[in-house]
């Protein structure tokens, strides 16, 4: 999936690569080893050279003149002498505003609390948390005796990191016996995991080592069994499920369930009441589950329930029966439930929470007494608990704002009857609160420290309502300090994902204070391709009809200019990976009513990426995008895809970044985009492109220099729009 939450702390066709010694133009920056000749190649924008080439498919032939910049080794000196070029341009010319930016990054750091550590949460005897010290860039892994005693430390992120460019930790699984761990870790920012095991009472590691990953492990009750997703080297797709005994040769390991339609995407994961192993395979469509008990690590899974396409499902289980969330007949999902000796046949499930065409159910989380439920009605997240004894007396979690969400937290014992969520809005930072789900009775756990003075009550945070050109109401959250005057001079930065049915909430972004401090109004704009208001909002932003999402966005700034909450010379936009992929039809569909547009790892190439089935994601995603071979989706597809649209035209000024180590959305997608953009825009406004040539999808890890990026990205912003 093409997404990232941005911001906020998110190809080829099947033809040999063409390698071209010559890349660049007569023109083009040149490489040189003296730095004066550096500095003024600095200054002038990198040229790639044009390089024919003929992108085939049964509906027709396009010629891609930077196809070149295409290098899955990414080692091809030529290509990266331009990205080189391209940063080189980047920092001479952010170098006017480089104060700014600096600024900006001590204001962001500064509302960090640096010592922070999470609300420890029980699981069997132990207390887990994750905490940071101060000055660190990544968190440790700990755990305390519930009867009491000292720390101990499972895993230090820093530690682990050291002498590394990039580091991630995955999923971190505890045995049954509470006695060894098992944890994923990327040092590429490829999100190719490797799996390792340590010996929690010696802090030792074992010898056994798994690497070319997803980043999910689940234990067998054995102690020594644990089964791993593995990837396919080349396109980096979830197929297989295997099993490995430790301190056995992971050559050896047993493959328990290979997926051969490489359209569905692949987890694991154990039950709430950890006995079962769930193998969940999901495509846009379609879902299917298979079932083994972590008793018997020596069988072999069975299918919960056969797939049908368009019927999906998800599952948990407790007391002898499953759970099931499912659209089947049902399009905003309902609840039902099966008995152990009927699964395998969907035939026998049974209605528990019947299908409301008002309301998604988007999760739900099992107790020994209570049935907790996520839904999202009015375009909120919200919380509903239920008694098994009772389910017509079902409450809500309230809240006193207007715009929110509140969502599960870490449950991870059923035998409760405390609920743990997380709760936020645009001015309230995530908190975590307990409730008793017999009395009602909440309980404020932590609200995260926001340093540098901030204060809630001098923001205001509204939901709004803006007319889409065929009269559907898009719903858009707005934040902005108290004072602001609806006069039509403030800056707006408006937001929206609008891809996969992923909802953007309205939570708390501390870096987005830096703006609101400067008289900025923030807007997320919850444009159909989301979830946010049920099944139908995703599926009248998909497909045949994903321009619906990029002209919601535009009519959103319309409402908001002609409402007057901003300048219509004033207004920002910003969008990363799928959401970069709105930023680039938005330029090309109206660019002109935006002052700036920021793209982060932007999927910008649709057509040529859909048609190469090598490429990490593309069959996945068929019924996301279409199938280009399929003639009209490609002439659908082709209409939109912002790198076959750049025009000759003005564009406004424009950030790119990307991650030469991406995986979700290739690096040479913006490459290509923003040489295509240099060669064929008018005007003057600037063309920024930044490359992290250490980092992946996510950008460079570690919690303070993430948040240079966004400064860089705020001071690019603030620049722009005169305000140093």
């Amino acid at each position: 999936m093409r997404s990232r939450t941005i911001g906020f702390s998110f190809l080829t066709f099947s033809v040999s690569l063409l390698c071209c010694p010559a890349v660049f133009a007569a023109s083009a920056v040149m490489p040189s080893s003296s730095a004066t000749s550096a500095l003024q190649a600095s200054t002038a924008p990198p040229v790639a050279a044009q390089q024919p080439y003929q992108v085939e498919s049964p509906n027709g032939t396009r010629n891609d003149p930077y196809y070149w910049l295409r290098d899955d080794a990414r080692k091809l000196p030529a290509m990266l002498d331009y990205l080189n070029a391209e940063n080189a341009y980047f920092k001479a010319q952010s170098s006017a505003y480089q104060g700014l930016t600096d600024r900006l990054y001590k204001e962001i750091v500064g509302r960090i609390k640096q010592d922070d550590s999470t609300v420890p949460f029980k699981k069997g005897q132990y207390l887990y948390y994750t905490r940071f010290a101060k000055g660190a860039e990544y968190p440790v892994f700990g755990r305390k005796p519930v009867a009491g005693g000292f720390e101990q430390i499972m895993l230090d992120g820093n530690r682990e990191a050291k002498n590394k460019a990039y580091f991630d930790v995955g999923q971190r699984a505890v045995s049954p016996n509470e006695q060894l761990l098992a944890y994923l870790e990327d040092d590429s920012g490829r999100r190719q995991y490797k799996l390792k095991f340590r010996d929690l009472k010696t802090g030792k590691n074992f010898t056994d080592e798994i690497a070319g990953l997803s980043p999910q492990v689940v234990w067998a009750a054995d102690n020594k069994t644990v089964f791993y997703i593995e990837n396919d080297p080349v396109t980096l797709l979830s197929t297989r499920v295997k099993k490995h005994v430790l301190g056995t040769d992971a050559k050896e390991d047993t493959i328990v369930y290979t997926e051969q339609d490489h359209s569905y995407y692949m987890s694991i994961a154990t039950t709430g009441d950890d006995r079962y192993l769930v193998i969940e395979l999901r495509s846009t469509e379609t879902s299917e589950a298979h079932i083994l008990s972590v008793d018997h690590p020596e069988a072999m899974p069975v299918v919960f329930a056969p797939r049908t396409t368009g019927v999906k499902y998800s599952i948990d289980h407790i007391n002898g029966r499953w759970i099931v969330l499912t659209d089947w007949q049902a399009p905003n999902f309902c609840l039902m439930s099966v008995a152990d000796a009927m699964v395998g046949d969907r035939n026998h499930w049974k209605e528990l929470v019947p299908h409301n065409k008002s309301v998604f159910i988007q999760n739900f989380a099992l107790f020994k007494n209570f049935i907790a439920i996520n839904e999202r009605s009015d375009g909120l997240l919200r919380l509903k608990v239920m008694s098994w004894n009772a389910p017509e007396k079902a409450t809500f979690i309230q809240s006193d704002e207007p715009a929110y969400a509140a969502s599960f937290g870490i449950n991870a014992e059923q035998d409760t009857d405390e609920l743990r969520y997380s709760y936020s809005s645009l001015t309230t930072p995530p908190s975590v609160y307990s409730v008793d789900m017999k009395s009602g009775v909440r309980k404020l756990m932590k609200e995260q420290p926001v340093l540098g003075g901030f204060k809630r009550q001098n923001y205001t945070t509204e939901r709004v309502w803006a007319n889409a050109q065929d009269g559907t109401k898009i719903p858009v959250s707005l934040v902005y300090r108290k004072g602001f005057k609806r006069d039509g001079h403030a800056p707006l930065y408006q937001y929206a994902y609008g891809s996969y049915g992923m909802s953007t909430d309205p939570v708390f972004r501390p870096a987005v204070i830096s703006l609101l401090d400067r008289g900025f109004v923030f807007a997320i704009a919850h444009i159909r391709g989301g979830q946010e208001m049920g099944r139908d909002w995703y599926e009248n932003g998909k497909l045949l009809k994903k321009k619906n999402t990029f002209t919601d966005f535009i009519d959103v700034t319309d409402y908001l200019v002609a409402q007057r909450y901003a300048a219509k010379d004033r207004v920002v936009a910003m969008g990363g990976s799928a959401g970069g992929l709105l930023m680039g039809a938005v330029a090309n569909m109206a660019g002109d009513k935006y002052a700036g547009i920021v793209a982060h790892v932007p999927f910008v190439d649709v057509v040529t990426t859909m048609l190469d089935e090598s490429i990490p994601l593309t069959t996945n995603e068929f019924d996301e995008w279409g199938n280009p071979k399929q003639k009209t989706s490609y002439d659908y597809m082709l209409s939109y895809s912002p790198y076959d649209n750049v025009q000759k035209k003005d564009y406004p000024a424009m950030l790119v970044t990307t991650g030469l180590y991406d995986s979700q959305v290739q690096y040479y997608e913006p490459s290509k985009w923003v040489a295509k953009l240099r060669a064929t825009k008018t005007g003057q406004q600037p063309l920024l492109y930044k490359v992290n040539m250490e980092a992946g999808h996510g950008g460079k890890s570690g919690r303070f220099v993430r948040q240079l990026q966004t400064a860089e990205e705020y001071g690019f912003i603030l620049h722009q729009l005169g305000m140093k």
